[in-house]
């Protein structure tokens, strides 16, 4: 696996960070090139992606993390 961010079939993966590993933040899911992150002090970020890939990452965090509050950022 050469790009450790792509995910071949297009959908969500998700894929959690070592529960001992030191970082700033933790990857909860991946949607398309959307990355779904845990951050150190407890705030939740959308990262990047399509407005697709980051409508389907609010899909998912209302179902499985409606009580968290999204900061959504937009890389160009």
């Amino acid at each position: 696996m050469s790009d450790p961010w792509r995910y071949p079939g297009g959908k969500m993966k998700t894929l959690v960070n070592g529960i001992n590993e030191p970082g700033p933040w933790n990857l909860i899911a991946c949607f398309g090139e959307a990355r779904l992150l845990n951050r150190a002090d407890g705030r939740v970020e959308l990262r990047g992606g399509s407005e697709a890939d980051r409508t389907e990452a609010k899909e998912w965090v209302s179902l499985f993390m409606h009580e968290a509050v999204l900061r959504i950022i937009v890389s160009n």
